[in-house]
């Protein structure tokens, strides 16, 4: 068996994939959105990050973490914002995916997946790939026609950044766009 090792960069921005268990489409709730937003903040007061960006779909998010310098824990933050958001979730009525024994045994509630996807990010160009990766993200998965259609995105934020134009990727009006190819990030998170 392979042993998984993480990616320690003291200050280092990273692209994260963290999904629900069993890809339950527990995000699409309004009261998820501001449990997972509230464990977010949360966690940012006493360990502090950047989000340059992130994405909310039903059953995943996509972010993207600058860490600060001489500090590389991402994966105390994750664990911090699933257990704040597994713990709200279920005391205000969420329904859990059904777990073993032995995940029970070992206090795993049925809300996320255990792991998450990480990379370290190398560059600006590896940077920008999958910033817009996260943006396209709801195009790619069906369930907008363009980016600036999905509103739980930083890509807005980024329109007024001047990251992006406002109509990126947009093919509202009759316009035609060539839809980025993300395969190679597509195979690294399989």
């Amino acid at each position: 068996m392979p042993e998984y090792r993480r990616a320690f960069a003291p200050g280092g921005t990273f692209f994260f994939a963290v999904v629900t268990e069993r890809r339950a489409p527990i995000l699409s709730q309004d009261l998820s959105r501001a449990i997972l937003r509230q464990a977010i903040e949360d966690c940012r007061k006493d360990l502090p990050f950047d989000m340059p960006a992130f994405v909310l779909l039903p059953d995943h998010v996509h972010a993207i973490w600058t860490l600060p310098d001489n500090d590389s824990n991402f994966s105390t933050r994750w664990s911090i914002i699933k257990r704040f958001f597994s713990q709200r979730y279920l005391s205000q009525g969420g329904i859990e995916q059904p777990q073993s024994d032995s995940r029970r045994r070992h206090r795993r509630l049925g809300v996320w997946q255990r792991r998450f996807w990480e990379h370290l990010i190398r560059d600006q160009d590896d940077f920008n790939e999958h910033l817009d990766y996260v943006h396209y993200n709801p195009v790619k998965h069906g369930l907008v026609r363009c980016p600036h259609a999905w509103p739980y995105s930083s890509f807005h934020r980024c329109v007024k950044e001047g990251l992006y134009e406002p109509n990126w990727m947009c093919i509202c009006n009759g316009r035609t766009v060539q839809p980025p190819k993300f395969d190679r990030l597509d195979k690294r998170m399989e």
